[in-house]
C-alpha cells in the first residue's frame, strides 16, 4: 500500500515537474517558431503553430540590417569581463566574511542584499552625468563597471554560503603547517569551493548577458550588447514580430547552449554543501 502511494506520488511529483518545465519553456519555442513566418502569420488571428509556410528572410534581414556578431562580441566581453572583476573583489570579501567575520558581518551582508532592491532608474541620472564626464558613455569598460557593481552583492553572498560549508579546521591545519594567506587561499581554499566559484561565475554570466536596462541606457552603437540589439526592432512604425522574434533567437541561443552544456556544473554547485 505504502509503496503504491509512493509511486502515484512520484508520477504526480514527474507530471508537475513537466507541466512546469513546458510552461517555461513554451515562451522560448513560440519565439522560435514565429521566427521563420512571415510578419502577417506573426499576428495571425487564430494564431498558426506549426502549419504555416517556413522562411528564413527574418535571419536574413537581421543580418543585412544589423552587425549581429559585434553586439554577439559585445556581449562576450562585458558579461565575461564584469563576471571576471566581481570574482576578483568578492572571493577575498567572502572569505574575510566567513572566515574573519565580525559582529557586523551579518549587517554589512544584509546591506549589501538590500543594494539590489533599488529601482535602477532611480539611479540612472547620477551615474549617466558621472559616465558623461568620465567619457564613459558607450563603452564596454564602462558597461563592465555598472555590471560588475550591480552583480556585486549576489557573488559576495553566493560564495560566502559556499565558503561557509567548508570546514575551517582545514584551514587552521594549514597554517599549523605553516601555509601563508596566500596558500591558504590559493591552493586549499579555491580547488575546494570550484563547484561553487563555477556556479556562481555562471550564473553572473547569465544575469550579465540578460540585463537590459543598463546596456539600453549606457549605450548607442559601439558599445551595443544584444540586448540593444534586439530592442533595434522596436520603432515608432511597430513591432515587427517575425524579425524580432529572430533577433531575440540569435540573442538568447549562445546563452542557452551555454547553459544546457554547463548545466551539471551549475547544479553540482548550487547545491554544493548541501548534503553532508
Amino acid at each position: 500500500m505504502a509503496r503504491a502511494i509512493s509511486t502515484r506520488r512520484m508520477a504526480l511529483n514527474t507530471a508537475i515537474a513537466w507541466t512546469i518545465g513546458a510552461m517555461i519553456f513554451f515562451p522560448i519555442l513560440w519565439t522560435f517558431l514565429t521566427s521563420f513566418k512571415t510578419e502577417a502569420q506573426a499576428i495571425a488571428d487564430p494564431p498558426v503553430f506549426f502549419l504555416f509556410d517556413w522562411t528564413t528572410e527574418n535571419y536574413t534581414t537581421v543580418q543585412e540590417r544589423s552587425n549581429y556578431f559585434r553586439h554577439f562580441w559585445n556581449s562576450v566581453v562585458i558579461s565575461v569581463g564584469s563576471t571576471l572583476i566581481g570574482l576578483a573583489i568578492a572571493i577575498p570579501a567572502a572569505w574575510s566574511m566567513a572566515f574573519v567575520p565580525s559582529k557586523h558581518t551579518k549587517n554589512i551582508l544584509m546591506w549589501m542584499l538590500s543594494t539590489k532592491m533599488l529601482p535602477p532608474v532611480g539611479v540612472l541620472v547620477p551615474i549617466y552625468l558621472i559616465f558623461r564626464d568620465l567619457k564613459l558613455l558607450d563603452t564596454q569598460f564602462g558597461l563592465i563597471i555598472v555590471l560588475t557593481l550591480i552583480n556585486l552583492p549576489i557573488i559576495v553572498w553566493m560564495l560566502y554560503t559556499y565558503f561557509k560549508e567548508i570546514p575551517g579546521e582545514i584551514l587552521e591545519a594549514a597554517r599549523m603547517d605553516g601555509a601563508t594567506l596566500r596558500s591558504e587561499v590559493l591552493y586549499i581554499l579555491l580547488p575546494m569551493a570550484v563547484p561553487g566559484i563555477a556556479s556562481t561565475m555562471l550564473l553572473n554570466i547569465i544575469l550579465a548577458w540578460n540585463e537590459a536596462f543598463w546596456t539600453l541606457n549606457l549605450t548607442a552603437a559601439k558599445a551595443a550588447p544584444l540586448t540593444a540589439f534586439i530592442a533595434s526592432y522596436s520603432s515608432p512604425e511597430g513591432l515587427f514580430y517575425a524579425k524580432l522574434s529572430a533577433a531575440s533567437t540569435m540573442a538568447i541561443a549562445p546563452i542557452l547552449i551555454m547553459g544546457w552544456f554547463s548545466q551539471k556544473q551549475l547544479v553540482r554547485g548550487l547545491t554544493f554543501g548541501a548534503v553532508k
